[in-house]
Formats: structure tokens, C-alpha cells, sequence
């Protein structure tokens, strides 16, 4: 590359590249910066200054000669070997070459013409006569150059270890060669932007959903501890819950005051109630409760208020709704003071509940709270209570009152030894959160895990379409090959693009898992969440995958011989 040049017979000229870029390609491979003015100034000189952004199937037979010399002279080489340089021009093409020719070995650089001509040969200084590998004759048909004459400046030869402007000139290369072809790469492209854009959407949904459990257990409080009637096992017999004993709304009046790692307590029976409003009618939940519930559960309502203990005590028929009820049975008018009918039992609205959204297959909108007494007594009837809610003064004191608590439990009801296990059930609401994240972990990354298939897939496709264009591109191979380039330097060449095929898809592939996810959150209401790492994951695991698949396809071809490559048809 920096020593010698060469001429071919058939020019062997890049179709995609301009005059200009083929000059500038024999720069490519001598670990220097592309000198445009140079390359300019070459193609002035051979007489194609007007035509230097022409293209090769816009050139003449001669003037692509011209070009292939303009190349052949880009890096000062002290040899210029030239292959039939006239073999495929007309006469006066052959003229103008041969001109060019000589010029340059007046300047000092040794011009070396293999031909079949005669009259070719015998313009020669010496003429060297060769006949099935053996030379025949060796003649001096002129006398030697005055060394004198050799004034061409002769450029330093700098390292052939290509840097930094080598890579950029490989991936300038590979972009312009993809742009070459638009519809196969778009649809390498297309691989990779499918699997990006789902892992983006997907890792967006599960990070969304996990976000939002983690929020609505968060409101209830890591340091919550629910307390309910378990199953108790007689002769290997499991017994429903309760069977043996049942909660009573005197636990919670003993838990609080009897164990001192609890804060506070509060007692709930639960239901499905018909409420009636005028017409409207809608099926929801009710919860009998106490009034420190609201503040244990974060549930101050935002209009109107909670029921009192007085009211608790008297058995008074208040309500407080969730916004679900509300907007089913008002309509978006205030419901507060307004007068409703829980299975045909007049209560008085005196508070709306804030929005806290679906969870799971619940919602948290959709129910009514009312006193405890009032829901045991006038409503479900029943006299016992189906769990009691406990907050603990801190979290670590979350084991000593769970202790606590069954042994208080166990001697109140006189609980025989047989059946003590399983007796009563205390639900952590620390150790469920810490479950259900593991659990929606687990499932965004397998979530991930299906989406990367695809970007497989994709990678695939690539290595299949660089194996075509290794095939389609032998003869270019060859060629880059004969002016210089090593076998890394096309072994950079091809993973350049199918690295550049990985980052546009990896780039569109955001753009698209940003449309699909910011589309499900706002048609389906779904909550999604897009991390700085997710979109870092997904766009630089194409262009690794880019780099694995474009590999072989690389390798195969940079081990091609230049010879066979350029007689590739």
C-alpha cells in the first residue's frame, strides 16, 4: 500500500463509490489520514477535475483508467505496476494512458507494464520477454533515467496500524455499502428493531407493575401485620378457618393495650353488599372497621370524614365510599351527605376515600367502609370479626409481636396444645412485599428472556445477509486485498456493518419500544415505567449481538486470496 501501485487491466473500480472515494479507498489502508486534496489534485492531473463526484458506470472506459491511476498514485509509491493497462481501450485512450505513463517515469517512479503488445513493449526503457514463467530475453532499449530527474516529493511512510481514523473510515465505508442496498438492510434492520423495542415494552410493563404493587404495599405499611382464624388439623383432618375459634372485636382492644411492640390495632369483618342510590344500583365490598383503620390503611378520605367511635359504638348507619362506588352511583356529584341504601339499610354518606387504583384482580375504589358494630350487627350479621389489622411500633420489633401475639391469642381462646399449630395465621406484609417483588422480578426478567429471542433472531438474520454480501462483494474483497488491505482490515470492514446494521436497529428499536409502551399505558391504562437501563441494556446487547453474528461472515471473508477473489465472477 505505501510502496507500490497498481493498474488493472479491467480498472476494477468500486460502483458505489464516486471517482473520488476510489482514489481516496487506496488511502484506506496506510494508517493515514484520507488526503482529499490530494486525491483532487490526482484527478485534475490525469484530466477528470469535472468529474471527480462521477460515478464508474458514468465514466468512460479512459477515464476509469485514469482513475485507476489517480489510485494507484495516491500514496506515493516508488513502484506503479500495471496490468494490460490499454488492453480494454480505444485508440486514443491508449495513447492518452501510455502518456500518463510515461510522465509518471519521468517523475521517478518505476512503472512496470505487463502486456501482449509489441509495439507497447517496445516504448519501454527495457523489455523483458517471458514465455510460460521462463524470461526469453531481457533488452535495454533506452538508457537509464538521470536520477536527477526524480523530482516526485515522496511522502513519509507512517505506521500501517490502523487507529482511529481507520475505524471511522470503516464504519463511513460500511454505511455507505448498506445504503447501497436499502431493502435487504432495512430488513436486517427490522430483526433487531423488533427485539429491542419488545425488551424496552416488556421490561418497561414488568418494571411498571412491580413499581405499582410496591407502591400499594407500601400505603398498607412495612411494619403491618394482619391476624385472621387458621386451619386447625385434628386426626389429619384439616378444618376450616375458625372452626375451632374464631377472632372476636375484643382481640384488637388486647393486643393494643397488652403487647407493647404494637402500636395500634383494628378489627374488620368483610362482605359483597348491594348499594342503591335513587335508580343506581352496583354490587361492591364492604369492610366494617374501626376508626384508627383509616389512619393505619392511609385512607383520610378527601371529602367529608371518618366515622368516630361514638358512632362506632351506637351502631350508627354512616358510610364512607371509595370513588368507584361514588362515581357509579353519583354520577360525579358530590356524594357527601347524600343518603344511600346498603342491602336495603339506609346510610348517610359522610366521606369520600382517595384514588388508590386496581391491584391484581381487585380494586381498592371499589368498596364502602362503615362501623364495625354496624356491619356484625345491622348489616352481615355475624359475631365474630374476620382478621384483625396490626401496626407495630417499628420493624424490628416485627418477631417479638408476632410471638407475642399468638401466645396472647392462644390463651384467650384456650386453645388446647393438639391444636395450637396453625391455630391462628399472622400475615407479614414486609415479607409479602419482599415476595411479590421477587415474584414480578422473576417475571420481567423472563419477560426480557422471550423478548431476546427475537433479538437473536435478528442477529441470525444478519449473519445471513453479511454471507450474501461476502459472496456478492469477492470481487471487491480482492480488490481491497490487492491495494493493501490486510486480512484485518477486512475482517473490520464487514463487522463495521453489520455493527452499523445492529446500532440503527438498536436506536429505531428504542424509538419503537418507547411508541409501543407509551401506546399500552395510554390506551390500556396499564402502568409502565422505561429505565435508563433497560434502554442501555436492549441497545448495546444489539450491538453485541451485531458483533457475534458478523463475526464468521467477517472472517470468511477476509481469508479470502486476493488472486481467486478478483477473478471471482
Amino acid at each position: 500500500a505505501n510502496n507500490i501501485g497498481y493498474i488493472f487491466q479491467t480498472f476494477n473500480l468500486l460502483a458505489g463509490f464516486s471517482a473520488l472515494e476510489n482514489v481516496l479507498l487506496g488511502m484506506s489502508f496506510c494508517g493515514r489520514k484520507p488526503d482529499e486534496a490530494r486525491a483532487k489534485h490526482l484527478l485534475e492531473r490525469v484530466g477528470l477535475g469535472p468529474r471527480i463526484h462521477h460515478r464508474p458506470n458514468e465514466l468512460s472506459g479512459g477515464q476509469q483508467q485514469r482513475v485507476a491511476i489517480a489510485r494507484a498514485l495516491v500514496n506515493h509509491p516508488r513502484v506503479v505496476i500495471a496490468d494490460e493497462p490499454t488492453g480494454n481501450l480505444d485508440s486514443v485512450s491508449e495513447k492518452e494512458i501510455l502518456g500518463k505513463l510515461r510522465e509518471l517515469n519521468e517523475q521517478g517512479i518505476t512503472v512496470i507494464i505487463v502486456t501482449h503488445e509489441d509495439e507497447i513493449g517496445a516504448q519501454a526503457n527495457r523489455l523483458i520477454r517471458m514465455r510460460d514463467g521462463v524470461v526469453q530475453s531481457d533488452e535495454r532499449l533506452r538508457g537509464a533515467l538521470n536520477p536527477s530527474r526524480a523530482t516526485a516529493p515522496r511522502a513519509s511512510v507512517t505506521s500501517t496500524t490502523p487507529g482511529t481514523i481507520g475505524l471511522i473510515e470503516h464504519f463511513r465505508q460500511g454505511f455507505r455499502t448498506l445504503l447501497a442496498n436499502k431493502v435487504r438492510t432495512a430488513l436486517s434492520v427490522l430483526g433487531i428493531l423488533i427485539g429491542v423495542a419488545a425488551v424496552i415494552a416488556l421490561l418497561a410493563l414488568g418494571s411498571g407493575a412491580q413499581k405499582a404493587i410496591t407502591d400499594q404495599l407500601s400505603a398498607l405499611g412495612s411494619n403491618m401485620l394482619v391476624l385472621r382464624a387458621g386451619s386447625v388439623r385434628t386426626a389429619g383432618v384439616a378444618q376450616q378457618s375458625g372452626a375451632v375459634s374464631r377472632l372476636e372485636a375484643i382481640d384488637a382492644t388486647l393486643i393494643r393495650e397488652r403487647i407493647s411492640a404494637v402500636k395500634d390495632a383494628s378489627a374488620s369483618v368483610n362482605g359483597r353488599v348491594q348499594v342503591a342510590y335513587l335508580n343506581r344500583n352496583w354490587n361492591t365490598s364492604l369492610t366494617g372497621t374501626q376508626p384508627v383503620y383509616s389512619r393505619m390503611k392511609s385512607l383520610i378520605p378527601v371529602e367529608g370524614r371518618f366515622f368516630t367511635e361514638e358512632e362506632g359504638i351506637r351502631r350508627a348507619l354512616v358510610a364512607v365510599i371509595g370513588p368507584t362506588v361514588a362515581q357509579e352511583l353519583f354520577a360525579g356529584k358530590s356524594p357527601i351527605g347524600e343518603t344511600i341504601r346498603i342491602n336495603r339499610i339506609a346510610f348517610q354518606v359522610i366521606g369520600l376515600l382517595p384514588e388508590k387504583g386496581g391491584s391484581g384482580f381487585t380494586n381498592q375504589d371499589d368498596l364502602v367502609l362503615i362501623p364495625l358494630q354496624t356491619a356484625m350487627r345491622r348489616v352481615l350479621g355475624k359475631d365474630y370479626v374476620d382478621t384483625i389489622d396490626i401496626e407495630v411500633k417499628t420493624p424490628e420489633r416485627m418477631a417479638e409481636a408476632e410471638d407475642a401475639i399468638q401466645a396472647l391469642m392462644i390463651d384467650q381462646h384456650r386453645v388446647p396444645e393438639a391444636r395450637r399449630e396453625g391455630a391462628f395465621e399472622i400475615w407479614n406484609m414486609a415479607d409479602i412485599q419482599n415476595a411479590v417483588a421477587a415474584s414480578t422480578q422473576t417475571m420481567t426478567a423472563l419477560l426480557a428472556a422471550i423478548a431476546a429471542i427475537s433479538l437473536l433472531v435478528g442477529g441470525i438474520g444478519i449473519m445471513n445477509i453479511m454471507l450474501v454480501s461476502v459472496t456478492e462483494r469477492t470481487k471487491e474483497i480482492g480488490l481491497r486485498k490487492a491495494i493493501g488491505a490486510r486480512r484485518k482490515d477486512i475482517l473490520l470492514q464487514f463487522l463495521a456493518e453489520s455493527v452499523v446494521v445492529s446500532l440503527v436497529g438498536g436506536v429505531a428499536g428504542v424509538a419503537l419500544g418507547w411508541l409501543i409502551t407509551f401506546g399500552l399505558s395510554f390506551f390500556t391504562g396499564w402502568s409502565a415505567m422505561i429505565s435508563l437501563g433497560s434502554v442501555l441494556l436492549a441497545f448495546f446487547f444489539s450491538a453485541f449481538i451485531g458483533v457475534v453474528f458478523g463475526i464468521y461472515p467477517a472472517r470468511q471473508g477476509s481469508r479470502l486470496h486476493p488472486i481467486d477473489a478478483l477473478r471471482h465472477d
